[in-house]
């Protein structure tokens, strides 16, 4: 919201003290010329060093978001992981002190020889104790922030050399970027944790014994059989559950690496350009902004109200300032205010974020909502399938333990007893791994994985897992306008100067607009242009001129240089003393000027009507300065209404005189002279109103949020299709007026809220949550988006024009900022709570027909028809490989037109339940009644009848699961021969999973 206008650091020099940078000198390995090098005082070499140890996985903090019903059994792991931040501080500081105390009795600093032979005058240790302990009088003996630019080889202007020779070089002696990584688990490793399942142990020693005792009694092979089916099964089992544990381990490696991928404005070979925060090496010139994550440890250079949060790595709420005096800046910390450039004196293992990451241990509870909730329901059953398994061996084995008392001989056991009494226990343990659904858990990693790869593909990041099945159920999308619902790419279409209004088509000749307007008005708008900006023009390593900036920036720089502004020259010409940035609060931008004739000029930009409400003078057509008038004001009004009504975001800019000494105050906001208006377009996104559609059909409600004009924003939703008739479009400052009650009848037809604050949106999303109880999905691209994006029960981030910030709060990055990028992630989470549907159907009925055969045969007829190694291979096929079949089904069009689940839906449905109830007596009936008459049914005599018997039931079984497993894809759907054999039959058969309440 307004990103446009979040100010980049206008190049400023170095504070005072510093001593002159060195030049960028051409690439070669020896040493770079140091001007007065060899003539400087050596400084004292601290005698404690640091060795970098290795990192581990941190969690993110948790956030109140959506819980099902499940949400008491998640546990917060924020609050213990802050202690151990807070813990690891404390360590460090200590640590540091003593190092202090130790450094003084210290002698003098002395070069090690590979630094020395490496062409540089300062070691990694040194710079991060020095940073890391705040020692300004270090900083001072080494030449203040020149003498570590010279001692580093580097340029507080051009930056480092980008010759690969010299990168290496600076590789060696000070390192990279990156956090050490705990060394990936092996596949062996997930194949022994498979292994520790207790009912796999007991059934590893029933196949042991039944091994042993059936080739003692009956020889090999017939006595092996049974024993090694349940190795077999026991080893499939483990074989394919340890393969999908370590291909998800993989893949969230994979992920991790992706969240590196972050990109840091720098200056190298005295060009402006963009890096990889992982391709980061002490001596780069690093240009922060406001929302940016401090890469790493380093010293602060120049820059303007530079404000950062150092909670993460200090615990400290407070912000703190970055200036001369305060000039360190360390890794992890993110800036909340103002804009500036810093030096890079440490990276990775070395600096205190690194050293801090190194003493926390990888944990937290990594579970989903509904894995958590899924695993209540399994354990239920699986205590239910105890009581079963009791009572079938008790029942089993009950007729052969009364006929030994009968007989006299309960204290004589042959082996063939033993081998009963141990099949007997064998089936009992089955049954338990039979109903025990541990595939519930496995179905939602697995689909929540299949999910998360294909969604990065449809270029949408998810952070975190619970995110995919969240979004499944929302009920309302709070969206951004700007690069969300538009294209974000801005052009000046229209200006109003002087009075007169102008239509902008295509790059200006400068004489087609500069000749219609007086001197002294073109020359007042070039210099609030060119200055008050967040942007910047730079020649790239081509020698073509490039803007660097927001859209909004750009768009403006590209309008003042059509206009024969020179951004160079004017930079130069002027001395800028103070600035105030943008922050969507205020929704302005000052500068301060100081005028070579003496005295200061400030120059504002902002949102139209406030900045116009400022102003009481305006140049007039022949270029005077006049009082503005009611008559004229009101023909600016409307001049903005226009523009916000043709969907144009206007800005309005205007200047004013301050007198000496009022720099050091807030500036302000009246007095102004009004110097014109630009209505900027930013085009919406193809597919958007089609993606607003879809939402409304799948019972979405799309609400958009934005910092802009009201005529802009209406003009914008209704080209949107965001409002409808009936819907209803107010500003921020009329929703903070409300009462409760009447916010509990407004929002429902709220369609557009205009002119709003961050804090405008955090409240619209609490009052959903838990007034409304709406499942609420918020979008957000500025720091000040944070606490919506963790209040909302899913946070989604801008790749493109969100800050560092704003993605750290969030659950899912959307990559291309594009609105039509988060329908698809609605459509996946849907698609994953659906599969898991189907999968739980499938499961349960299995199960159910399970238990009820085995325990009711050997009520009535003392046998269990299902025998120990049949059950394992069902249970293999139906909690692993289904898993994989129904768990990976795509998602389809039609699963958008259906209503969300919401906060409160059932996940099993009525319709579910008359599946799981219906097949379940459906598969017990036949299989009974060959229990019951299959012998006089296929006529079947002798002494392998039984056996015959049992295999026909067995194979009756089976085939049962495989048509009930085409029921349960298909759902509603009672055509489910149709398509069989093709991966996206749900798919051409349009189903969206079972529904219903």
């Amino acid at each position: 919201m307004h990103s446009g206008l979040l100010a980049r650091p206008p190049q400023l020099a170095p504070f005072s003290g510093a001593a002159s940078p060195p030049a960028a000198l051409p690439c070669r390995r020896t040493p770079w010329a140091r001007p007065g090098l060899g003539a400087s005082t050596p400084t004292p070499r601290r005698l404690c060093r640091r060795n970098p140890c290795g990192a581990a996985k941190t969690e993110r903090p948790d956030r109140h978001g959506f819980r099902f019903a499940a949400a008491g059994q998640l546990s917060s792991s924020s609050p213990p992981q802050r202690e151990k931040l807070q813990v690891a501080a404390s360590t460090s500081k200590a640590a540091v002190q003593l190092q202090n105390g130790l450094s003084l009795q210290s002698s003098r600093y002395v070069i090690p020889e590979d630094v020395r032979a490496a062409g540089f005058q300062i070691d990694a240790d040194e710079l991060t104790s020095m940073v890391e302990s705040r020692d300004t009088e270090r900083l001072t003996e080494h030449g203040q922030l020149g003498g570590i630019a010279d001692k580093l080889t580097t340029s507080l202007t051009d930056g480092i050399s980008t010759c690969e020779d010299l990168l290496v070089q600076r590789q060696e002696i000070y390192g990279v970027n990156k956090f050490a990584e705990s060394e990936p688990r092996s596949f062996w490793e997930f194949v022994w944790d498979a292994l520790q399942d207790t009912t796999l142990i007991i059934l590893a020693a029933c196949a042991f014994v039944s091994l042993t005792v059936g080739i003692a009694t009956e020889g090999w092979p017939n006595g092996s059989h049974d024993g090694i089916g349940i190795f077999a099964s026991i080893i499939l089992v483990v074989s394919v559950t340890a393969t999908s544990d370590y291909q998800q381990s993989l893949q969230f490696r994979d992920l991790d690496k992706e969240k590196r991928k972050i990109l840091v404005q720098v200056t190298r070979d005295g060009f402006r350009q963009r890096t990889l925060i992982d391709d980061l090496l002490p001596g780069d010139v690093v240009h922060l902004a406001v929302g940016d994550q401090v890469p790493a440890d380093g010293v602060f250079i120049s820059g303007f109200s530079l404000l950062l949060d150092e909670s993460s790595l200090t615990g400290e709420s407070e912000p703190v300032d970055v200036n001369e005096d305060k000039p360190f800046l360390s890794s992890g910390t993110k800036v909340l205010d103002g804009s500036g450039q810093m030096l890079v004196t440490a990276v990775g293992m070395r600096t205190q974020w690194g050293k801090l990451m190194a003493a926390l241990t990888e944990g937290g509870n990594d579970e989903t909502p509904l894995q958590v909730k899924l695993s209540g329901v399994a354990n239920i059953i699986g205590k239910i399938g105890l009581f079963f398994a009791v009572l079938t061996f008790v029942v089993l084995s009950q007729e052969l333990i009364g006929q030994k008392y009968h007989d006299g001989l309960l204290l004589s056991w042959s082996g063939d007893d033993v081998l009963e009494i141990l099949n007997h226990f064998a089936v009992a343990v089955t049954i338990v791994v039979v109903a025990v659904p541990e595939g519930l858990p496995l179905a939602v990693t697995l689909s929540l994985a299949y999910a998360m790869e294909k969604m990065m593909n449809d270029k949408a990041l998810v952070r975190q897992l619970a995110a995919c099945e969240t979004m499944g159920s929302a009920t309302v999308i709070c969206s951004d306008k700007t690069g969300t619902l538009t294209s974000n790419r801005m052009t000046v279409v229209k200006a109003c100067i002087c009075g007169n209004t102008v239509e902008v088509n295509g790059p200006l000749v400068p004489s087609s607009l500069s000749s219609k307007l007086p001197e002294v008005a073109v020359e007042t708008l070039l210099e609030s242009i060119l200055t008050n900006t967040g942007g910047e023009v730079v020649i790239d390593q081509d020698g073509k001129q490039d803007i660097i900036g927001t859209p909004t920036e750009t768009a403006l720089l590209e309008f003042a240089l059509s206009l024969g502004g020179n951004y160079k020259r004017k930079r130069q010409e002027t001395k800028i003393v103070k600035v105030e940035p943008f922050n969507s609060v205020k929704k302005r931008m000052t500068v301060i000027l100081e005028l070579p004739e003496g005295g200061y000029r400030a120059h504002c930009k902002g949102a139209a009507e406030i900045v116009l409400a400022a102003c009481d003078k305006f140049i007039d057509g022949s270029g005077s300065i006049v009082p503005l008038d009611e008559k004229t004001a009101n023909m600016l009004n409307d001049t903005i209404e226009t523009f916000s009504s043709e969907a144009l975001r206007t800005l309005c800019l205007a200047y004013r005189g301050l007198e000496d000494g009022s720099t050091q105050e807030e500036i302000p906001l009246q007095g102004y002279t009004f110097i014109g208006i630009v209505g900027i377009k930013d085009p919406v996104r193809p597919g958007v109103r089609e993606s607003v559609a879809s939402c409304r059909s799948a019972g979405i409600a799309v609400k958009m949020v934005t910092g802009d004009n009201i005529n802009t924003a209406k003009a914008i939703a209704c080209e949107c299709g965001i409002l409808t008739d009936g819907g209803l479009a107010i500003e921020g400052a009329e929703f903070r007026e409300k009462t409760p009650e009447e916010l509990l009848e407004l929002i429902p037809k709220m369609q557009v809220l205009a002119r709003s604050s961050p804090l405008d949106k955090l409240a619209l999303v609490k009052h959903l949550r838990t007034t409304s109880n709406e499942v609420v999905a918020v979008t957000g691209d500025g720091t000040n988006d944070a606490p919506a994006l963790r209040e909302a029960d899913i946070g989604l981030a801008m790749g493109v024009a969100g800050t560092e910030v704003a993605k750290e709060s969030a659950d899912v990055v959307i990559l291309d900022d594009n609105f039509s990028t988060i329908v698809t992630v609605a459509k996946w989470g849907r698609s994953v709570y659906v599969n898991i549907q189907k999968f739980v159907q499938f499961q349960l009925t299995v199960n159910i027909v399970a238990l009820l055969v085995n325990f009711s045969s050997a009520c009535f007829t003392g046998d269990a028809p299902l025998t120990a190694v049949q059950l394992l291979w069902v249970n293999m096929i139906m909690d692993t490989l289904g898993a994989l079949a129904l768990a990976t089904e795509p998602p389809n069009d039609n699963l958008m037109e259906k209503a969300p689940v919401g906060r409160t839906g059932k996940f099993i449905t009525n319709v579910m339940w008359r599946n799981i109830l219906g097949q379940s007596l459906y598969q017990f009936t036949i299989i009974w009644y060959l229990q019951s008459q299959g012998r006089y049914v296929f006529g079947l005599e002798g002494s392998k009848a039984d056996t015959v018997l049992n295999t026909i039931i067995f194979n009756a079984f089976v085939f049962c699961q495989s048509g009930q497993k085409g029921g349960a894809r298909e759902g509603d759907n009672n055509d489910i021969i149709t398509g069989c054999g093709h991966p996206t039959t749900a798919e051409r058969q349009g189903w969206s999973g079972p529904s219903g309440r």
